[in-house]
């Protein structure tokens, strides 16, 4: 039974092939073309009922064919494909109109399910604006886990929806608020950014609903809050899971009757904002922990985005490591490049700091070494110096190594004062992200583990022990962290 006529337009005919043949079996009548022009007489003519384009055609770009449709035959979905598969290919496609965007390569099976859902929608479909184009690239990557958020990401440009980001500290949840807002409905009006966890508590619901004169001690005039000044705009949320009770309390009358009412004050103020919140913390757990509302919880996570980490989107890196080098040549630093050894091995760490990590990594190799191109025993030295060395479990050493029982902490702590003395060192006068806490614990926890295990000839029970551990969690901790059983030498 024909489900409808689908035109299919890319110049590579082994592409046309397979998508014409996965078409047919679900059903549908198809026609392929290697070409724009082709493609464009079709649909003057009034043909076909879904439009299947490859952007780079031999005569015409996509991007510039699409607004013609559009403006020709409003109702007809078009799913977009590119091998050039970025943050701007994706949100180019949904400015221009298409129903849907498609990385090369993909899986067949999601293709038909982008027709089926396309051609039952109701035809008419609002039009974005068209003809825009984009400078820069706030989002860089190629991987699969990047190509799902730039998706998600263009679906929700011309929305008002509320977004809770979910990842690790410098997975970039900031950039990912800053392009909502850049890119959508809202962004004539002001990107506004609080970070709860360095804000003190007892001012944060004077910081986001502002005061009035005479409030509080202190209070000596009238104080716009951060809604105030994000009106007509998008309110970014950093760290929403450090937000004190009472500030959630005030935060969910926002979400539910869309005002609120300044500290001290008595009016309530009508407010005009998206709200877009991050949090590197299970939010489920604190809720079972009492810190966190559940209600609060799923007004916020309307749409739900997590950010992979960098140690999960590897293939990145090339990608990143080129665009950090690019900013600092546009800053006035050495244009840079690493060697392909160098980027291997940069693949095979685990970036506890994630994106933010790699970019430091990377302006100080700009900044610092004369070699135009880096080399791997660079690059190995560079991530040897970036994470905390393990303490030394050798029987009988020398210096401020600790002993095989860990009786002393110093060289421990020394490790962490070097790490923390280069971590303030990097961010020139300005601070640290927030999170700095737990980000040191994370990066400690593995090598102490191991020297603990180490100590104990991999015996978990005793290594349990010695750190003052359940040796369940130990075990969890070894598993989770990947940690290798290490054995002291006899």
């Amino acid at each position: 039974m024909n489900r409808g006529e689908i035109l299919v337009a890319d110049d590579d005919a082994a592409i046309r092939t397979v998508v014409a043949q996965a078409l047919s079996r679900a059903g549908y009548e198809v026609r392929t073309t290697g070409t724009a022009a082709t493609l464009w007489r079709w649909v003057q003519s009034g043909e076909g009922d879904l439009v299947v384009t490859d952007v780079v055609m031999p005569d015409e770009n996509a991007f510039e064919l699409l607004p013609r449709i559009k403006k020709l035959r409003p109702e007809l979905p078009i799913v977009v494909m590119s091998a050039q598969n970025t943050f701007m290919t994706a949100i180019r496609a949904s400015e221009r109109g298409a129903y849907d965007y498609l990385p090369k390569p993909f899986d067949l099976k999601e293709l038909v399910g982008i027709v089926g859902r396309a051609l039952a929608e109701p035809k008419k479909r609002p039009d974005g604006p068209v003809g825009e184009e984009f400078e820069g690239m706030p989002l860089v990557g190629r991987s699969p886990a990047m190509q799902e958020i730039y998706r998600a990401l263009a679906r929700l440009m011309q929305t008002d929806l509320t977004v809770l980001i979910n990842g690790e500290s410098g997975t970039g949840k900031e950039l990912v608020a800053r392009a909502l807002h850049d890119y959508g409905r809202r962004k004539k009006g002001p990107f506004v950014a609080i970070n709860m966890a360095a804000i003190p508590r007892d001012l944060i619901e004077s910081e986001l609903f502002g005061h009035e004169k005479g409030a509080f001690t202190g209070a000596t005039q009238r104080s716009a809050g951060r809604f105030e000044q994000a009106e007509g705009g998008t309110l970014f949320l950093d760290e929403i899971g450090d937000m004190p009770m009472e500030a959630q309390t005030r935060l969910l009358r926002v979400l539910q009757q869309g005002e609120y009412t300044t500290v001290g004050g008595r009016t309530p103020i009508k407010t005009n904002v998206r709200i877009v919140a991050a949090t590197n913390k299970d939010l489920r757990i604190l809720i079972q922990q009492g810190l966190f509302r559940e209600d609060l919880y799923f007004r916020l996570n309307v749409v739900p985005l997590r950010l992979p980490p960098l140690r999960d989107r590897t293939e990145d890196i090339p990608d990143l490591v080129h665009y950090f080098f690019k900013q600092a040549a546009a800053e006035g630093l050495p244009q840079k490049y690493i060697e392909t050894a160098g980027l291997e091995r940069m693949k095979r760490y685990r970036w506890p700091g994630n994106i933010r990590e790699l970019e430091n990594l990377i302006r100080r190799l700009a900044a610092l070494h004369p070699q135009e191109v880096v080399g791997e025993a660079l690059i190995e030295t560079e991530l040897q110096t970036e994470a905390p060395r393990p303490v030394s479990t050798q029987p009988g050493a020398t210096g401020k190594g600790t002993d095989p029982e860990l009786e002393s902490g110093q060289t421990l702590s020394a490790s962490v004062e070097m790490h923390l003395a280069r971590l303030f060192r990097d961010y020139g006068d300005g601070l640290p992200p927030p999170g700095l806490y737990h980000r040191i614990v994370r990066e400690v926890e593995v090598p102490l583990i191991s020297a603990a295990l180490a100590a104990t000839r991999g015996n978990q029970i005793k290594a349990a022990e010695l750190l003052g551990l359940n040796r369940n969690t130990l075990r969890k901790k070894v598993n989770d962290l990947d940690i290798r059983l290490m054995r002291a030498p006899r």
